[in-house]
Parts: structure tokens; C-alpha cells; sequence
């Protein structure tokens, strides 16, 4: 956890990025990318030279090269270690014109990071300004893996309220709550088609130390923790140069964080890979046909987006593979053929396992739509006997634009550290649908449909046409309100008038 001070640090850094003229909130984290970049090629060299010293052999591996560039600067000079103790002006100079055109250079060393740094631009407008940022980065201690992790989750969380990228954000609460119900395995291999900062990749590998900790002391599950099982798909480069430092900085050396744009590209490759998806893609309305994957359009032939992600999800899973998704309500309800089919393929084909529909809150301040989770398993075969809704009220924050937190820290999120009461329950409802998903196929079927959570039957969906909206089953209990016969109010009411004449009276009398 970093410490207020830190934050407090952060935040009069992000001030001067603004004051400097880089205001777009985008630009100030991918310049800070760079620098943690850099510092990190430097610390990796410095362990290299620490192993070439203690067995007395050759460096196996050298970061930054003997000798000097091509503009005569000692690529020493190059390293955190040495320019940090530069003067302003200096090392102004070292990083525009050496250290930046050097990483340039450093993609073909395989590592998705040193890929997405291919494209690295410095535009730290003064010396001043660059000063600051790496003598702030140099004093948080960055040999933590937590606070490396917190302090860029921090960042990337001013990214959310800068307005406009807020779209690139998932609240963190609601992506823990989706790995929590998919329970990831050692073994997974995990794919977000639209990763953005990579938010459910990392939530997955914080998952996968916590609850499977064998993944780092086994060598093979280790090597497929830090190299095979996370794969994160974007077209805009910054998200994949923010996504891929994200991961680093939360300890998985070598994602697959790869230019992709899911929906338009091919997916033979891709097809039948992945054992489980999480994902909250943007929908953001229609697509040509001609622009659109042509295998996507087997399964389902539409324009929209939303519904694209969704047949592409169906494409990129392996039977048995689990997927844990956003999508805006009218996916569950809406009536055009697409909607239908897509419905169906869920329910007939696939395993529908669940429904969580969320309150219109959850995304503010950037959008007040409507979203549900969609839990489901690729089977090929059918399999859905029962579906599981809950009606999420509460998530542990205010459903206005302000998001305030309406619980201590400690009870929040789906994992809370205390346990909460009936009255803290409404307030936080994540707990609550952790705990009856596990029973979903226990007393969870004997729950009434008045109840928050309830099971539906296949037959009763497809009855229903393949609506999938729990406004569709849920019943609700209207309270009986007895209310008194109007012409006995309105004699009550002739009654007062009369009062108040007869007192008028009286005072009109004493007045004269």
C-alpha cells in the first residue's frame, strides 16, 4: 500500500506535467511509462553486472553496450543509475537525444515491453519538470512489488476522473468481483480482446499468487505465469505501452500485450485458444460489414459491436473455457435477429451460467447505462439447466457522479477484510453475490424469484424468447396500502375550513 505522502508526491508531479502543457492525462502516464522503463533496464544490467562479479565470468547478458553511441555519449551515461545525479540541463540532453532514440532500438530483445517502446517520443516540455519526475521515481521503492503496482494503479486511476479516457477504466471493485467468480487456475491461459491498461490481467495474476501460490515456487507453472498464460489485445499503441508496464510493475515479466484490433483481424490463430476471458470491451455502436472479421459474421451477421465482442469471445474460447464479460442491458433484451441468435447460442448451445445485473451507477461519471455481467462456459454441447440472476443494488459506492465511498476500506469490494452487517450489506452487495454464486447450484435453486438472487429454468427462458433481463422473472411484492374513502376526507377537510372560518370571525369581531 503506498503511503499518503507518496500519493501526495504523485499528485504535485501530475499538477506540474499540467502546468507544463501536456494536459492530455494519457501523454503525463506514458511519459512516466518511459522512466519506469528506463529505471528498469538499468536495475535488470545492475544484476546482471552483480551475477558477472560474484562468478567471476563475462556479463551473459548486456542491456546497455561498451563503448559509446552514435553521438559519442558513453552509454554509461545512459543507465538511471548514472544520469540521476546529472545536472537539469544535462540530463535533459541524455534523455532526448540518447537515452530515447537508444530505446528505440531495443525491440528485437523479444520482451513485449521493449516492443512497445519501439514508438517512445520524450516530450517532458522542461529540465525542471524532468527533475522532479525522476527524483520521484527514484525515492518510491521500487524493489516492492506491491508498491511498484499501487503506485501505477494510482496513476492509471487519475486517468478515470480526466474526464474522456474514463472509458478506459473498469472500477477496480468490479473487475475483482469478475475474477473472484471465474476462480482462475494455474493452468489457465487467460485473454482480455480489448485489455486497455490491463486491468482483469493484472487482478488475475494478483489472484493467481494470492489463492495459488505453487505458481511461483513450481519451475514449469512459473514459466507459464510469466510468459504464456496472459494475453491482452488493443489498436491503440499507448494502451499497450500502459498495459504491458502495468503487468511489469505487478510482477509478470513477459505478457503477450499485442497490437490486435479484435474485431476487424482474422481470428484462425486465435481460435479456440483461451481458457478463460474477462473483458468489459467498448461499445461503441457499429461497424461496416466490410471492415469486420468474416468469421465473426458466421456466427452471428451484425453491425454492432457489442454483439460482435460477443461472438468473438465464443471464437477465442476453448470448449470447457469459462468468460466473465460486461455488456450493456439491451444484450439481454433486445429484439432484433442478431440479439436473438446470439441469445440462444448462449442458452442452447453454450452453458449460461449467470446474470449479475448491475445498477446504471456503477460507470459514472463517464456513462449512466445499464450493464450486467455475463458468466458463461464454451461447451459446443448445451448444458444450461439453470440460470442464476442477481439484482446488484449497491457496490459499495454512491451511484451519483461523485462515486463516494460508502464503507470503510475494509469492507469494501467482493473479499472485504471484516465481515459486514444487514445494514453494510446494502450498501456493498459484492460480498453477497460471491457468497450465493457458490451455492448457485445448491439452495440458490430453492430461492423465490422475490428474492435478490434466484435460478430460472432453460424451459422458462426459452418460453421468454431468449430474454435474458431479470426485470423478465423477477417478481415483486407490492405492500398493501389501505387508504381512507375520499368523501371521508373531504369532510374532514369541509370540517377545518369551517374552523378556520369561524376563528376568522371571532378575530374580525375582537378587531372591531
Amino acid at each position: 500500500m503506498i503511503t499518503g505522502e507518496v500519493k501526495s508526491q504523485i499528485d504535485k508531479i501530475w499538477d506540474a506535467f499540467w502546468a507544463g502543457g501536456i494536459a492530455n492525462p494519457l501523454e503525463v502516464i506514458e511519459q512516466i511509462t518511459y522512466l519506469l522503463f528506463i529505471k528498469r533496464l538499468d536495475d535488470l544490467h545492475t544484476l546482471e553486472e552483480n551475477k558477472a562479479n560474484r562468478t567471476k565470468k563475462p556479463m551473459a547478458r548486456r542491456i546497455f553496450p561498451e563503448g559509446k553511441d552514435e553521438k559519442k555519449r558513453p552509454y554509461e551515461d545512459l543507465r538511471w543509475s548514472r544520469f540521476k545525479h546529472f545536472e537539469s540541463a544535462e540530463m535533459f540532453t541524455v534523455l532526448g537525444e540518447h537515452v530515447f532514440p537508444f530505446l528505440r532500438t531495443l525491440g528485437g530483445d523479444g520482451s513485449t515491453y521493449a516492443h512497445h517502446m519501439r514508438d517512445a517520443r520524450f516530450t517532458i516540455p522542461t529540465p525542471a519538470l524532468l527533475t522532479k519526475v525522476v527524483d520521484m521515481i527514484d525515492q518510491v521503492p521500487m524493489a516492492d512489488r506491491d508498491t511498484k503496482g499501487d503506485l501505477y494503479e494510482h496513476m492509471l486511476s487519475k486517468i478515470a476522473t480526466a474526464g474522456q479516457n474514463g472509458q478506459f477504466r473498469t472500477p477496480r471493485h468490479i473487475i475483482q468481483l469478475m475474477v473472484e467468480l471465474t476462480a482462475p487456475k494455474p493452468k489457465d491461459v487467460i485473454c482480455d480482446p480489448a485489455c486497455g491498461t490491463g486491468g482483469f490481467l493484472v487482478a488475475a495474476g494478483e489472484y493467481m499468487r494470492l489463492k495459488h501460490p505453487e505458481v511461483l515456487r513450481d519451475a514449469k507453472l512459473k514459466k507459464h505465469f510469466h510468459g504464456e498464460m496472459f494475453h491482452g489485445f488493443d489498436f491503440d499503441s499507448t494502451m499497450l505501452r500502459i498495459g504491458s508496464m502495468n503487468m511489469l510493475l505487478h510482477g509478470v515479466e513477459n505478457p503477450s500485450i499485442v497490437y490486435r484490433d479484435s474485431l476487424a483481424q482474422e481470428h484462425g490463430a486465435e481460435e479456440e485458444k483461451y481458457s478463460l476471458v474477462l473483458a468489459n470491451p467498448p461499445f461503441a455502436g457499429s461497424l461496416d460489414y466490410e471492415s469486420c472479421a468474416k468469421d465473426l459474421l458466421q456466427i452471428v451477421k451484425t453491425k454492432k459491436t457489442e454483439l460482435l465482442f460477443l461472438a468473438l469471445f465464443l471464437r477465442l474460447m476453448k470448449p470447457g473455457g469459462r468468460a466473465a464479460i460486461i455488456v450493456p442491458d439491451g444484450v439481454l433484451f433486445g429484439s432484433s435477429n442478431a440479439h436473438k441468435t446470439l441469445r440462444k447460442i448462449l442458452v442452447e448451445d453454450q452453458k449460461l451460467d449467470g446474470i449479475i445485473s448491475m445498477p446504471g451507477g456503477v460507470f459514472k461519471p463517464y456513462a449512466g447505462v445499464s450493464t450486467a455481467i455475463l458468466l458463461f462456459t464454451k461447451t459446443n454441447s448445451g448444458g444450461t439447466e439453470h440460470v442464476w440472476f442477481y439484482d446488484m443494488q449497491a457496490d459499495g459506492k454512491s451511484l451519483d457522479d461523485k462515486r463516494t465511498e460508502l464503507l470503510p476500506p475494509e469492507k469494501q469490494g467482493p473479499t472485504p477484510k471484516a465481515k459486514l452487517t444487514t445494514d453494510e450489506h446494502a450498501k456493498n452487495n459484492l460480498p453477497d453475490i460471491l457468497k450465493r454464486w457458490q451455492q448457485r447450484d445448491g439452495k440458490e435453486r430453492k430461492n423465490e424469484r422475490t428474492a435478490q438472487s434466484f435460478c430460472v429454468p432453460k424451459a422458462d427462458i426459452a418460453e421468454q424468447g431468449y430474454d435474458l433481463s431479470i426485470n423478465r422473472y423477477k417478481e415483486v411484492v407490492y405492500e398493501e396500502v389501505e387508504h381512507r374513502p375520499p368523501q371521508k376526507i373531504l369532510d374532514e377537510l369541509e370540517g377545518i375550513e369551517k374552523e378556520i372560518m369561524q376563528g376568522m370571525d371571532k378575530l374580525r369581531g375582537m378587531l372591531s
